[in-house]
């Protein structure tokens, strides 16, 4: 039998839980965000597929997405029902005999088979996914996870696609760096000013010169992704987090000494909160500010001891804020606390 990895992705997740919810709704421009106000401070978390037609896509301010399609209808996230429906989707993957399931998030997994018809476990899968649950799902087949990542989005909407060693190139080569899984614009842009325009010349870029750019490990491991090259087994290690944070964009800027410190304190509420759960005390505090219209700066300061004081760790974030000496209006804040390793340290 034959080891393959896939990649399972619901296809507009958010989106698609709330059309089962709302069928009169299908077919309609859709946008999932905030508290579902497109006058308020609220990014796109999800747009249904019509919705995408008008250059809708997660991340953008609901302002402009109403602008890009004024009728569209615009939903609250509700964490609850999407997480519900999250486990119903992972508890059917893991009841597939044989199954090795890892999550990457609450909308897709790989899911590791040994097989020697992957593509009819493709479909087997889609078909259990959608009894279970009434949600559409995209499977991406590959002989490495970083193949079946990339694979994914061939086959959107509800379909399958696979990328293996043989047709990797045929398929990637020419296409932009900045389509790999792992690889941003900011690392697209380097990979550019060293003459690496596509996936194909990433893959035969030396890595001594890689490494000269990105760093000894680094640089041979962007390489190893223009080659599709990666994990061939899948790894359901239970993940453990590093960190918890939290950020708010304030529907009114904070213009005062005040108000700033007042919102990190909440913040830093909310992020001792979640470490009392982990047990594990705070060692590095991160702050995240958005000044007005839309500048971010973030810092990071150790602390002398770990810690689940609030004032501790508000304290902290406040110190980094002034040292910024920025008295504009701030739009956003975070506070984020790094926790102490678990004992054995992480998996």
């Amino acid at each position: 039998m034959t080891a393959w990895v896939l990649h399972i992705d619901m296809d507009q997740f958010l989106a698609a839980v709330e059309l089962l919810r709302r069928p009169d709704l299908v077919g309609l421009p859709v946008v999932v965000g905030g508290r579902g106000d497109p006058t308020e401070r609220a990014v796109v978390s999800t747009a249904s597929y019509e919705a995408r037609e008008f250059g809708i896509r997660s991340g953008m301010a609901l302002k402009l997405a109403k602008k890009r399609c004024p009728e569209a209808v615009f939903l609250p996230v509700d964490f609850p029902v999407y997480e519900a429906a999250s486990a119903r989707v992972m508890a059917t993957l893991r009841a597939f005999p044989g199954a090795t399931v890892q999550l990457l998030g609450w909308d897709e997994a790989f899911v590791g088979f040994e097989t020697e018809d992957p593509q009819a476990m493709a479909e087997a899968i889609q078909a259990a996914v959608l009894t279970s649950t009434g949600l559409h799902c995209s499977i991406g087949i590959g002989d490495t996870t970083v193949r079946a990542k990339n694979a994914t989005d061939f086959g959107k909407p509800r379909g399958t696609f696979r990328l293996t060693r043989d047709n990797w190139l045929d398929v990637m080569g020419e296409r932009p760096t900045r389509e790999l899984w792992g690889i941003g614009a900011r690392i697209s842009d380097r990979l550019a000013s060293l003459g690496i325009h596509t996936v194909g010349e990433l893959a035969a870029a030396a890595d001594d010169r890689l490494a000269a750019e990105f760093g000894p490990n680094t640089g041979p491991y962007i390489g190893r992704l223009g080659r599709g090259e990666g994990a061939d087994r899948v790894d359901d290690t239970p993940w453990v987090a590093r960190a918890h944070g939290h950020e708010t964009t304030y529907q009114e800027n904070l213009t005062t000494a005040e108000q700033v410190r007042a919102a990190l304190t909440v913040l830093a509420e909310q992020v001792v909160a979640d470490l009392h759960k982990e047990e594990r005390a705070c060692q590095r505090v991160h702050l995240k500010v958005r000044f007005a219209p839309f500048f971010t700066v973030t810092r990071v300061r150790k602390l002398a001891e770990p810690t689940y004081d609030v004032a501790v760790i508000a304290g902290t974030a406040e110190a980094l804020y002034r040292k910024l000496d920025d008295d504009r209006p701030v739009r956003l804040l975070g506070v984020r606390g790094e926790m102490v390793a678990p004992e054995g340290g992480y998996p």
